[in-house]
């Protein structure tokens, strides 16, 4: 979650910072991507309208997440080098639209197989919640690159315009602490262990 927290950081500074102003970065504070390795593994299932028991789903919620953890993770050091407005190689592009596949592949498998299978009792809603928000976890990563990006664009073209955070706002309804709480306690309840959200590191 640390690279949301700066994203939003790096967008408000630059939002208040005027044209004349730069904040230089030094190339050991940009983390190596050499060392990154791409997870080979993301949550998948083939199964279509069957009844999941409860250690299958608690497998199920467990392979969804770690994944989620470790493609977040494997991504930091990219989005790091883009956020400092470097160029990535070759070598950097190729791997990062690996693990840009790879994340939509992981929010899709999930939530297909928790609407398409029959859940536990109390599974439902909270793997719903689950899915949302990682889903709009990582959709509001890319959105804030994007905005970033054309954002630092505009400012080297002498071009000021206004941030449109619209579609960023209605996503902190889904993706916020409140709702994270509510995961981790679902989380605990189910003594379902995960390395998400910084948890058993």
């Amino acid at each position: 979650m640390r690279k949301l927290f700066f994203s939003f950081l790096i967008l408000f500074i630059l939002s208040a910072c005027s044209q004349g102003e730069n904040i230089d970065a030094t190339e050991d504070e940009i983390p190596s991507t050499q060392t990154v390795e791409i997870p080979g593994k993301i949550f998948t299932s083939e199964k279509q309208n069957s009844v999941i028991d409860e250690e299958e789903m608690k497998l199920s919620i467990k392979t969804y997440l770690d994944s989620h953890d470790e493609l977040d993770n494997a991504s930091y050091p990219f989005q790091e080098i883009i956020d400092e407005e470097k160029e990535l190689n070759k070598n950097e592009l190729e791997k990062l639209a690996k693990i840009t596949k790879l994340t939509k592949e992981n929010d899709e498998n999930f939530s297909n197989y928790i609407l398409n299978n029959t859940l536990p009792e109390e599974y439902q809603e909270e793997s719903e919640r689950i899915s949302q928000y990682i889903t709009a976890y990582n959709e509001l990563l890319s959105e804030l690159d994007e905005i970033l990006s054309n954002f630092t664009d505009d400012i080297n073209k002498e071009i000021f315009s206004k941030i449109n955070i619209e579609s960023i706002m209605n996503k902190s309804d889904v993706v916020n602490g409140r709702e994270q709480k509510k995961i981790e306690e679902f989380l605990d309840k189910k003594n379902i262990k995960t390395k998400a959200f910084g948890r058993d590191h």
